[in-house]
């Protein structure tokens, strides 16, 4: 009789290829889903610190407020999604490990 090994299992398990050119070693999907999240977030976050930044350099026209506004909001919506999506596969990782 065959042992029956869930698939997801092995995906929670699996290591990147390892990036020979930098320091960095191979990791786990989920590090490198939530490193990409960061990422992301760094990324909004200097956009809003130069729509900022030019705000208080004078450029205070409704259109720059508009803009730094905007650009807030999609930080916000990034940051509710990277905390849903992350959370929810470690609950499916989680779950999925209590049932091995």
């Amino acid at each position: 009789m065959t042992q029956y090994v869930n698939p997801m299992s092995l995906v929670a398990a699996t290591p990147m290829t390892q990036n020979k050119s930098s320091n960095q070693g191979g990791s786990a999907w989920f590090e490198a889903m939530a490193q990409a999240w960061g990422q992301a977030l760094d990324n909004q976050a200097s956009l809003i610190q130069q729509k900022s930044d030019a705000l208080t350099g004078g450029n205070d026209t409704p259109s720059a407020v508009t803009e730094l506004t905007t650009e807030s909001l999609r930080m916000s919506f990034l940051s509710n999604s990277s905390h849903t999506s992350i959370s929810t596969v470690g609950q499916a990782l989680e779950t999925m490990a209590r049932k091995q």
